[in-house]
């Protein structure tokens, strides 16, 4: 079985930055850009979204549909592109692709931007988040306003 890969268009490459404003994520540029919300990868107290990369199953901090963040480890150092599978807790299907390390916080954490998909993972991916936004929202939301924060700007 061959895998298909999406490279991120050109639209999912505008970024922001509360320090640097409008511009375009350029190849090996590690500055830390965010264009969509981030969401905390935890409900209920507890992980519920996972990366399995080099081999171990991590647990993710927060999580967007263009990147995410996890715990630092001695293979991730600015700059480093590694393959990533995401998997949501009690949900058998997996979100595959590769990334690119763009900070490391303190050598505790490391934050990374998704650059391709495999297959229709984004979708997948964009899914998921809506259901965390709905199932973590302290108020009553519908899936067409959770959508809407899931695929909206960034507030930070």
């Amino acid at each position: 079985m061959t895998a298909s890969f999406s490279h991120r268009s050109s639209e999912n490459d505008e970024t922001t930055t509360p320090d640097k404003g409008e511009g375009a994520s350029k190849p090996g540029d590690t500055s830390e850009h965010r264009m969509h919300q981030r969401f905390v990868a935890r409900l209920h107290g507890e992980a519920c979204f996972w990366a399995l990369i080099f081999d171990q199953r991590l647990a993710l901090n927060d999580l967007s549909l263009n990147g995410f963040s996890l715990p630092a480890s001695p293979e991730l150092v600015p700059g480093a592109q590694f393959d990533f599978a995401l998997q949501r807790e009690g949900v058998p299907d997996t979100v595959r692709g590769r990334a690119e390390v763009v900070s490391i916080f303190g050598d505790e954490v490391a934050g990374c931007r998704i650059i391709q998909f495999e297959d229709d993972g984004e979708e997948r991916l964009h899914d998921w988040l809506v259901i965390h936004v709905i199932l973590c929202a302290t108020v009553r939301i519908s899936e067409k306003d959770a959508a809407a924060i899931v695929s909206g700007r960034s507030l930070i």
